[in-house]
């Protein structure tokens, strides 16, 4: 068994003829680029990008696959020339008539002959095959089976974020109201939640919890993440990964404190405030209506203190979040130590002080293991790590 380090929610933001994907994502958020930057800097072996239903997307698959530049694995997945591996998904919108709001799902495919028939199909339910994260307009259970038939895997998204997500506004009480829990093979937590605050929730017990960056622009690829264990970078390891099958597993869970998060903290709708989530209005502005923070929707959720044994959550930070490390010192970091991965994992403090300042260098030792301090985040605004 090896490990690997895994993001599995990465949006396109165009393809490579320049159409738009994800219209919120940064322009140079192409497949090759991701494909390159997971390699080099940040060191990612397992790349999940969610966008590759649209069709030019799908055509640039082929075109790679041609060229050599991807190899189709037989066990499912891509392998792209620089090592890094591809597992290709989707990101829908459901909102049938169960939902009470918007729930973001995850559908990831084995293969170009399954990506190409869920395109297909997709595309007779939304408004517009092209773009990510469309409205589809079939039951959920239905949407499961399909992806189901295809050997695929799906996984709710970032499922406590106030907003278009399965415990947000999507549902009262229970995942079971909208989905078939028989047809769930993770879920992805979201960057305002950990570990222990979703192990609070019996009925989360059967699924294991991902950690993933849902990034938009190159940098943020690896904002969350995990060590996996598998026999090899595949999609059928992955499958084997969720249902912790023959020594598959996550090993540990590495994502942003949920301070960090922009929707950590109950809000203020109207002035962005931090207000008391039991509060009647806001103090500043006395308006009523708020953004409620995750963790006071976990809290109305739980059922147990403490759920089933899980692999660790570490509060780990990206290096661009470290105040004082800026563009030229983590160039000068990478080009020393190769990738993100390394220099958060590998590399001893006397390394980095043989590189950059001791203050620095102490905060990187820091943010690895998980002590840095934050102002919360709330109401859509990321929080911050405290200066000394």
């Amino acid at each position: 068994m090896q490990e690997y380090f895994v993001d599995l929610h990465v949006h396109i933001g165009r393809t490579w003829r320049g159409r738009a994907v994800k219209i919120t994502a940064s322009k140079n958020l192409t497949l090759t680029n991701i494909l390159e930057y997971a390699e080099h800097p940040k060191g990612l072996d397992i790349v999940g990008v969610i966008d590759c239903h649209s069709p030019e997307v799908i055509e640039e698959l082929e075109s790679l696959h041609e060229t050599g530049e991807i190899t189709e694995l037989e066990d499912g997945g891509f392998r792209y020339h620089n090592g890094v591996t591809l597992l290709s998904g989707c990101e829908i919108e459901i909102n049938d008539e169960k939902c009470k709001g918007p729930i973001h799902a995850l559908c990831y495919l084995p293969n170009l002959v399954s990506l190409k028939e869920f395109s297909h199909w997709l595309a007779q339910r939304v408004t517009n095959i092209h773009l990510s994260t469309q409205r589809v307009y079939e039951q959920a259970r239905e949407i499961q089976k399909k992806v189901q038939q295809l050997n695929g895997l799906f996984v709710p998204a970032h499922v406590f974020t106030p907003f278009k997500s399965l415990y947000g506004k999507g549902v009262t009480s229970s995942l079971t109201e909208v989905f078939d829990p028989n047809m769930i093979h993770a879920i992805e937590l979201g960057l305002s939640a950990n570990t222990s605050m979703a192990n609070t929730i019996t009925e989360l017990a059967p699924y294991c919890f991902l950690s993933n960056s849902d990034a938009h622009s190159l940098p943020k690829l690896a904002r969350e993440y995990q060590v996996m264990v598998m026999r090899n970078p595949s999609f059928a390891e992955l499958k084997m990964v969720f249902a912790n099958q023959d020594g598959r597993g996550i090993k540990e869970n590495y994502g942003l404190d949920p301070f960090l998060g922009k929707y950590y903290e109950t809000t203020c709708e109207s002035c962005g405030k931090i207000v008391e989530d039991s509060a009647p209005s806001c103090s500043n502005c006395d308006t009523t209506k708020k953004i409620r923070g995750v963790k006071h929707r976990i809290a109305e959720l739980a059922t147990v203190y403490e759920g089933k044994v899980r692999p660790r959550y570490i509060n780990q930070i990206p290096l661009e979040f470290i105040p004082g490390l800026g563009n030229k010192t983590l160039e000068k970091l990478y080009n020393y130590f190769g990738s993100e991965m390394n220099i958060l994992h590998r590399v001893s403090e006397e390394e980095l002080k043989s590189v950059i300042p001791l203050n620095l260098a102490q905060k990187i030792i820091k943010a690895r293991e998980g002590k840095l301090q934050f102002n919360a985040g709330g109401g859509g605004k990321y929080g911050t790590v405290k200066l000394d």
